[in-house]
This record gives C-alpha cells, structure tokens and sequence, in this order.
C-alpha cells in the first residue's frame, strides 16, 4: 500500500510540473522540442515492455499494455507533426 501512495505521488506531481513545462515552450521551440519527446516517449515503450512482461499480477500486464498503447501513439503523432511541420519548410518550384 506505501508503494501505491508513493507512485500515486510521484504520478501527480509529474503531471503537474509537465503541465507547467509544456505551457511555457514558444512556439520557436516546439519542433526541437518534439524530436526530443518522441525519444523520451521511445524509452517509455521500453520501460512499458519490460512492465508488461514481468506479470507480476494482471494489472501490472495490463498497465504495460496499456501505456505501450498511450506511449505509441505519442511517438507516430509526434514524427507526423514533426514531418508535417518540416514540410513547411521546404522550398516550392
């Protein structure tokens, strides 16, 4: 029960200072800024694979499942904004 306090903690002060951090980057920053988080969210794939195959219990299988999911999609939407953003920048003619 400690550790569930203690993650449920860490979780929510997490999402508060990412919540923080992410509404002050400028708009200058935010392609730089995404290459960066698809190669954080490409070692949550990672660290979620490893929770997934431990089976400690049902629920740690199916968080890990469940965050390989969340951590997928941030990686393929964050290389298409980044390629969509790039394109921007190519010349025409």
């Amino acid at each position: 029960m400690e550790m569930f306090v203690i993650g449920i903690t860490v979780f929510t002060l997490a999402t508060f200072v990412g919540f923080e951090v992410i509404t002050k980057v400028p708009p200058t920053l935010h392609t730089p800024l995404m290459s960066g988080s698809n190669a954080i969210s490409g070692i949550t794939i990672i660290g979620a694979i490893f929770a997934a195959g431990l089976k400690l219990n049902f629920w740690t299988s199916a968080f890990g499942v469940i965050a390989i999911s969340f951590a997928m999609i941030n990686v393929v939407g964050g290389f298409m904004v980044t390629h969509r953003m790039l394109g921007m920048f190519k010349r025409k003619g």
